[in-house]
């Protein structure tokens, strides 16, 4: 069972003001290719898995951006360990209908 959800927004700062959005495409393409459950929303992706694992994921995200040309990245993130077990569905059911 999961431990962790960690939601992330990635702000890679790019080359000459260029457009970030094929940026955080490659993020997310580097989510889905880790196999762990995500959901993508307008300003953040949350991701739910083992911590050490999502932590891993957004190191790996992060030296993408740079090895796509970013001179710095800013990842913002918010966590909830739970070590009995975290989901999405579990803390949102109530406004799921």
């Amino acid at each position: 069972m999961s431990n962790a959800l960690v939601s992330i927004q990635i702000i890679p700062k790019t080359k000459d003001g260029e457009d970030v959005i094929p940026y955080v495409d490659e993020a997310i393409a580097l989510i889905d290719q880790s196999g762990l459950r995500y959901e993508v929303h307008p300003l953040e992706t949350t991701i739910e898995g083992d911590l050490s694992d999502i932590f891993s994921l957004i190191e790996r995200m992060n030296e993408a951006m740079i090895e796509r040309g970013s001179t710095n990245v800013i990842s913002q993130i918010k966590v909830l360990y739970q070590p009995t077990g975290a989901s999405m569905d579990q803390l949102t059911e109530k406004y799921r209908s």
